[in-house]
């Protein structure tokens, strides 16, 4: 055979391979990294439902329900984790695999140093009661609004509550000013449900500064509507109490406040539905987790 004869046979030869490399490519699983926010559990079907953030490339920040092939890849995890997982995209289907608890570290102003004092703190103050899990009934406590009326958790029996943690003194932007105006959103995008169905809380742990009318005027920065948003404040001990309930962290260092960061949902049945910890999650994520607990029962 002529060396002609031989080079056209290799590239004819090399036609059908091509395309088989080709559809090779475009038939394999494609793999993302996601991030997100879940909002409901089904392990009886394997499936999670998350708020998921957006996928550059890909999709949009939407809530999405995900199956996983592993039914071990949900121990552990319940509504209000923040999770890092790989989406794939088969040809017909999708799942979700190496689904991973999102790590969170930002106690304020320094992580390492904070953890440390957080030790000390725990030594020179311990505290006896043991946060509420999952599924707990929150006990009864009193506290103080920004008007300086008294303000009775049990009085909101039957509504959804939003509570979390602030002292109106925190300079940075990523910390009490992002959870006081994820709630300022909530309050805008749930504004047919407020005191109706919802109701929040904004507790300081700071009540040595924080008296009503630093509260009063903290609240009017995000037009708080006095009726269904209670900024509350209280003696130390109560303030202790209601921290210790929710795993809130707080100390004092050198005129700023280290603390750790929650945000609470609780049923209308009073039960500790998430306990979110961190800043990592959206707004519109902390309203889809609100919009589910809304919807569930009560």
């Amino acid at each position: 055979m002529s060396r002609l004869r031989k080079n056209l046979a290799t590239r004819l030869l090399a036609v059908p391979l091509l395309w088989l490399s080709l559809a090779s490519i475009a038939a394999a699983d494609q793999r993302y990294s996601a991030r997100g926010l879940i909002l409901k559990l089904d392990p009886a079907h394997n499936t999670m439902i998350v708020s998921t953030d957006a996928i550059p490339g890909f999709m949009e920040a939407m809530t999405m329900p995900y199956s996983v092939r592993d039914p071990k890849q949900l121990d552990g995890l319940k509504p209000g984790t923040m999770i890092d997982f790989t989406l794939v995209v088969e040809k017909e289907s999708s799942y979700a695999e190496a689904v991973r608890v999102h790590s969170y570290q930002g106690l304020e102003p320094d992580p390492l140093t904070a953890r440390r004092l957080k030790l000390l703190n725990q030594v020179a103050n311990p505290s006896a009661m043991k946060p509420l899990t999952i599924g707990d009934t929150v006990p009864d406590f009193t506290l103080i609004d920004q008007n300086r009326r008294p303000v009775k958790f049990s009085r909101f029996a039957g509504k959804v509550v939003a509570l979390n943690f602030v002292y109106t003194r925190c300079a940075l932007p990523n910390f009490c000013y992002r959870s006081s105006n994820n709630f300022g959103i909530l309050q805008k995008r749930f504004k047919r449900h407020m005191g109706r169905d919802l109701i929040l809380l904004t507790v300081t742990f700071d009540p040595v500064h924080d008296q009503p009318e630093a509260l009063a005027k903290y609240a009017a920065t995000w037009k708080a509507d006095p009726r269904t948003w209670h900024f509350l404040t209280g003696s130390s001990t109560d303030i202790r109490r209601v921290c210790d309930l929710f795993g809130e962290d707080f100390f004092q260092d050198e005129g700023l406040m280290n603390h750790s960061l929650h945000t609470a949902l609780i049923s209308k049945s009073g039960k500790l539905m998430a306990n979110l910890e961190g800043n990592d999650f959206t707004a519109t994520q902390l309203g889809d987790l609100t919009e589910t607990v809304l919807n569930g029962k009560p």
